[in-house]
């Protein structure tokens, strides 16, 4: 380092920076009479750190070396008093992350701070994992990781079977995703409550998977037929999510298109909207108490089920595009629609900027892909939910769709 440039002098303040902010946490955490390093150590270790970089490599290594040294006999002076390893793991991340600081400022001190929130929230992490979640709990998050993290990237993403029809990785994808949107209203449920508990995972999880979501829900429902309203409140929600999600996809592949498409894409929205909020204001829900730690957090079985069948039905369009031809695309496309709408609405929109369709014929298709998706729903809020829940949500998504008929007829 020949001479101090501005990018040299912001590094080594940024070092400086994140060694006190870390040291700050250190010095104010309960036992830190025990603890081997505060706000002096941290800030010099950093400083030192960066500066050691600026010298080069075989420096920086002998420095974490010396560190290394000196965090190990700390923890042998107070493993009496302190057994764990925070104090002397933290002092070498800080190490790390002051020498980090030379190459990438930003990203050193964004690291800094998500290291300060970890040591700071030590107490509510401890009685989030010990307290809070149930071996029952941990054990469903564990299956759910292994098959997101483990299963899923090593499965082939790539058509195989007659047609070409079948990918193992996005049949997968559907198990987790189902997986996934129960876990995350049993969570949300623990922790918010009832009613905007399931509202509020309702909507998020429609960006995830609506038809994921309306099974979850319906699950919901018929294991507790007191969140029935809330649950049929959280499958509309889940639906008009996933209706938004449609406009970002026809916006990319043809603007214009979106455009056109707005009045009826406006009526279903404010329908499943309402639909959503008349839920809301029921307080019958309220008194019912949320799921224990010892409930499940998702059934595997009907996961895998849910999964299967959107395999067969992808197959079945994809073999009757294959029979049809070029004229039998939007037709597969609806037909893929019952299982995913926005894969269908990508084909509709591609066939739009390619010049097959006219603007009111696309309109005309865009409300049978949405009469497609919609019925299925509907269905499967049947099969998964029972009649009451069923009947809530099919009555609901059917009165979306008659709106969106309607802007058609009238625009």
């Amino acid at each position: 380092m020949d001479e101090a440039t501005p990018g040299t002098w912001l590094a080594l303040s940024s070092a400086l920076g994140l060694g006190l902010l870390i040291g700050l946490v250190r010095e104010r955490s309960p036992g830190r009479a025990h603890g081997i390093a505060g706000l002096r150590t941290h800030a010099l270790v950093a400083l030192g750190a960066a500066v050691a970089a600026a010298l080069g490599q075989p420096v920086l290594l002998v420095a974490l070396a010396v560190t290394g040294v000196l965090a190990a006999m700390g923890y042998r002076a107070t493993r009496r008093d302190d057994p764990g390893l925070t104090s002397e793991v933290t002092l070498v991340v800080t190490f790390l992350l002051g020498a980090l600081a030379m190459r990438t400022p930003a990203l050193a001190t964004a690291l800094a701070v998500v290291v300060a929130v970890l040591l700071y929230a030590k107490q509510p992490l401890h009685e989030l994992t010990r307290d809070t979640f149930s071996e029952r709990e941990v054990f469903d998050g564990l299956l759910l990781l292994a098959s997101a993290l483990v299963i899923l990237p090593i499965l082939p993403d790539r058509p195989i079977g007659p047609f070409d029809a079948i990918n193992l990785a996005t049949i997968w994808t559907l198990v987790v995703l189902v997986m996934a949107v129960s876990a995350l209203g049993h969570i949300v449920l623990r922790l918010v409550g009832n009613r905007w508990g399931l509202a509020a995972a309702g909507f998020f999880a429609g960006y995830v998977s609506s038809t994921a979501a309306t099974i979850g829900f319906g699950q919901r429902a018929k294991e507790t037929p007191a969140l029935l309203r809330s649950a049929v409140a959280a499958a509309l929600l889940s639906n008009l999510a996933s209706l938004t999600l449609c406009v970002p996809i026809l916006w990319t592949v043809s603007p214009p298109l979106v455009r056109d498409l707005l009045p009826e894409l406006g009526a279903i929205g404010a329908v499943l909207l309402a639909g959503g909020l008349l839920g809301l204001h029921r307080s019958e829900d309220d008194a019912v108490k949320p799921p224990t730690s010892e409930s499940r957090m998702f059934r595997f079985g009907q996961a895998l089920g849910f999964a299967l069948l959107v395999a067969a039905l992808t197959f079945v369009a994809a073999a009757l595009a294959a029979w049809i031809g070029p004229r039998g695309a939007m037709a597969a496309a609806a037909m893929s629609a019952l299982a995913e709408l926005h894969a269908a609405v990508a084909t509709l929109a591609t066939q739009f900027a390619r010049g097959g369709l006219a603007a009111e014929e696309a309109r005309w298709w865009m409300l049978a892909l949405l009469a497609a998706s919609l019925i299925a729903k509907s269905v499967i809020a049947w099969v998964s939910g029972g009649a009451a829940y069923g009947m809530r949500v099919s009555a609901g998504l059917m009165a979306a769709l008659a709106a969106g008929a309607a802007m058609v007829w009238v625009f």
